[in-house]
């Protein structure tokens, strides 16, 4: 497995997947994408991250913090919070719709920025100066492609 951060790779493995869910695994966001020859990739984000829709952000990262009300004290393990209460409706959504990912932005400083229609933008946004893993796309199996490219 190689580890590697190519923007035109990165684009290649997301541009025309088909968006079929967002979750997370403890603190880690997960995306789940089917590329267009229908393998699965995923995105691992352990950056700050949105999803936003028509210029409102749905789902957040820091939304993993907060407890769904009546949750109680377990709420991040039991996974009631209100990100897994969000990505639940949003997956709702994803399965009906099935869009394909349309554009992909690899930019500055690590930032990484999808959108499908209609009017959906999934961000992320490094925020650590050091060689922390931001994020990673990559297909099991397969190369694994990241920022910064030294800690994939």
């Amino acid at each position: 497995m190689a580890a590697e951060t190519s923007p035109g790779a990165v684009t290649g493995l997301l541009e025309g997947a088909v968006v079929r869910s967002v979750g997370r695994a403890a603190d880690m966001g997960v995306v789940e994408l089917e590329s267009p020859s229908g393998e699965t990739v995923m995105i691992h984000a352990q950056c700050p991250f949105r999803v936003v829709h028509e210029g409102r952000t749905l789902l957040g990262s820091a939304d993993m913090r907060f407890a769904r009300k009546g949750a109680g004290d377990s709420a991040f393990d039991d996974f009631r919070t209100v990100y897994d209460a969000r990505a639940e409706t949003l997956n709702k959504v994803l399965g009906q719709l099935r869009p394909r990912v349309d554009d992909v932005a690899v930019g500055e400083a690590g930032e990484l920025a999808l959108s499908w229609a209609p009017a959906f933008r999934l961000a992320l946004f490094p925020d650590c100066s050091g060689a922390m893993e931001a994020w990673r796309v990559f297909v099991r199996g397969g190369a694994h492609h990241g920022f910064p490219p030294d800690s994939v």
